[in-house]
């Protein structure tokens, strides 16, 4: 499916199930999204994180609806399984689809303005470098005997000042490759949305709405 049709199909199937209470309706997403991101071929190492990070959240929602709420054992169950449902939902986007092709289809497809389709791309392909700046910071101020903690202000404004000088660099490189805001550009990719990405995104839209009016456990 194209990339930004999944997108606002998960967001809108996330933001819909904000709004029910239903238990069984809640397993279901999170046994298809489970399903389609084990064919997508998910290493364990990921599998394993998906489980384990959420369930610190999950299991403070479930306690805490249990003990203190006036909902119910029921309530906390749904709780529970919505966290889960929002990870696993999440997944089947962010584990199956490209920043490049996201970026590509919200200018393309969506007429986001090309500057922040590309300035987006730009800032997610310099998070390692990013991080590889960090720990040179890190490792610097050891040598001259102070420790940068992740709290330390110092570490954050050394690290903005990088990021400045980044962009700066970024934009001169843009404008000696021919980008100019505002102008009709040409694509070395091009991505359209497809006869089947709208049956895809209306079926399954769909039927997330008969399961959700028909469903109410």
């Amino acid at each position: 499916m194209n990339p930004g049709m999944k997108l606002l199909l998960v967001v809108l199937i996330a933001l819909e199930i904000s709004f029910t209470q239903s238990l069984i309706v809640n397993v279901i997403l999170i046994a298809v999204s489970f399903g389609y991101v084990m064919i997508k071929r998910m290493n364990f190492k990921t599998l394993f994180l998906l489980i384990f990070w959420p369930l610190f959240p999950a299991l403070g929602l479930f306690v805490s609806q249990w003990l203190y709420g006036s909902a119910g054992i029921h309530f906390a169950w749904v709780l529970f399984t919505r966290i889960y449902a929002y990870v696993f939902l999440g997944a089947t986007f962010t584990l199956t689809s490209s920043i490049t092709d996201l970026s590509l289809t919200l200018e393309q497809d969506f007429r986001l303005p090309s500057k922040f389709a590309y300035g987006v791309l730009a800032a997610f392909n310099l998070m390692p470098k990013i991080r590889e700046e960090v720990q040179i910071i890190k490792t610097a101020a050891l040598m001259r005997g102070e420790v940068f903690h992740v709290w330390s202000p110092k570490l954050y404004f050394k690290a903005i000042l990088s990021s400045i000088q980044w962009s700066q660099n970024l934009a001169e490189a843009m404008t000696s490759h021919g980008f100019v805001e505002d102008e009709p550009r040409t694509h070395y990719k091009v991505i359209r949305i497809t006869t089947l990405d709208w049956g895809l995104f209306i079926g399954l839209l769909v039927i997330v709405q008969a399961l959700v009016f028909s469903i109410h456990y």
